[in-house]
């Protein structure tokens, strides 16, 4: 056949893991990544909290619980192997009133059949042996969850693709997928790549590569502006690992919580507002074209007729530092308002489908020789390895799950 081209659209690191997954698996093949950005990690992965999850909250069987096991493993090698920080500082999910027991109860046995390493119910007095700052009735306690730095990771990925002889291309934006006689014409600019195989894995533009190729328009990527606070150095030290709330099972986002960084600072985040633009990290970032998108698909607008009042609340805390830290300090009374300043932004890629709902599994879709990654929020920074994994099974007939 001979030598074979697959180009892979974004060097997040879910696609620059499966470049390296590729190229692991299929030496002889020339592997190319294309990157819009003039680095790699520069969006979701390198704005992320850096936690590496356990797969506590996933619904069982689906890809997310499977995935976020076997890449968990994965990854914890991984960094032991390339001196990658990689700390195992732990969570916990904590229940504050009565009101918060059923839906506490109802994670741990979905934790259960996740089987979460270590997880265990612990009770007031044991939250305060683990977090001595923390409060709440009970909680979870996952002792293997763990803590690094998702963007030195993705870096390490690119390295291992170049050293294997593949490309990473920066600068190099897609704005063409066009089927040849001999396989795909990807147009970046004025240069045209032929592959035999693409693969997007364009993150908070997933959607429109893959309408490129043809896919269906359907789901959309709605993006979220996720806010962060940072701890002040006088109060960081309140904080030993992870500390999450309870979470809406109505909605992907897990609250704003507890987490401490591999660098020893701590943030307060992240919150999930609507953003104006797919890349707006600023709150006054605003694209016409971005936020028609976003309103035109019917999708939208029946979650906001559902959901406007959580969309307000989400609003008012963004503009307020108290009424972001109001809910915070429900886990950690000591640190209120006074304790932090406001830190960073990242912008998740929520796939909705057109009946309003929030897709809530990762999805990967085949559209012939294209396979597009549609949806891959947290944990799939967890899950970059075992996603490789489960991408070349599909491509090369092993797996039959993708779309």
């Amino acid at each position: 056949m001979g030598e074979q081209v697959v180009a892979i659209v974004g060097a997040g690191i879910v696609g620059l893991a499966i470049g390296r997954e590729l190229a692991r698996r299929r030496p002889d093949d020339r592997i190319v990544v294309l990157e819009k950005e003039d680095r790699v990690a520069a969006h979701q992965t390198g704005h992320n909290s850096g936690v590496v999850h356990a797969g506590i909250y996933y619904q069982p069987g689906s890809l997310k619980a499977v995935l976020c096991a076997r890449g968990r493993s994965l990854l914890r090698e991984y960094c032991a192997e390339r001196n990658l920080p990689y700390d195992e500082c732990g969570k916990l999910v904590v229940a504050v009133d009565d009101d918060e027991m059923p839906r506490l109860e109802a994670l741990q046995a979905r934790a259960g059949d996740n089987a979460v390493p270590g997880l265990r119910r612990v009770d007031r007095a044991e939250i305060g042996d683990i977090e001595p700052f923390a409060e709440g009735i009970a909680a979870l306690y996952s002792p293997r969850t763990a803590i690094t730095d998702f963007r030195r990771i993705a870096e390490a990925f690119a390295a291992d693709l170049m050293e294997s002889g593949g490309e990473v291309r920066l600068s190099s934006a897609v704005d063409g997928i066009v089927p040849a006689a001999t396989g795909i014409d990807i147009t970046t600019g004025d240069e045209v790549l032929r592959a035999n195989r693409v693969i997007v894995c364009a993150g908070l533009h997933a959607d429109t590569v893959a309408g490129l190729a043809g896919a269906d328009p359907g789901p959309r990527i709605v993006p979220f502006r996720g806010e962060y606070m940072n701890v002040v150095a006088e109060k960081a030290d309140m904080v030993r690992g992870l500390v999450y709330p309870v979470p809406d099972p109505r909605y992907p986002f897990l609250g704003v919580h507890f987490t401490r960084r591999v660098s020893g600072t701590v943030e307060v985040g992240p919150n999930a507002v609507l953003a104006f633009a797919r890349e707006g990290y600023r709150r006054g970032d605003f694209s016409m074209r971005d936020l028609a998108e976003t309103v035109r698909w019917p999708g939208f607008r029946r979650m906001a007729r559902q959901h406007w009042r959580t969309g307000i609340e989400e609003m008012y805390g963004s503009l307020s530092v108290a009424a972001y830290m109001r809910r915070a300090q429900r886990y950690i009374p000591a640190i209120g308002a006074a304790d932090v300043v406001r830190g960073g932004t990242g912008v998740r890629a929520q796939a909705l489908d057109a009946d309003g709902s929030l897709v809530d599994d990762f999805r990967i879709d085949r559209l012939g020789p294209v396979t597009a990654v549609r949806n891959a929020p947290s944990p799939a920074a967890t899950s970059s390895l075992a996603i490789a994994e489960y991408v070349v099974d599909v491509i090369e007939g092993k797996d039959t799950r993708a779309r």
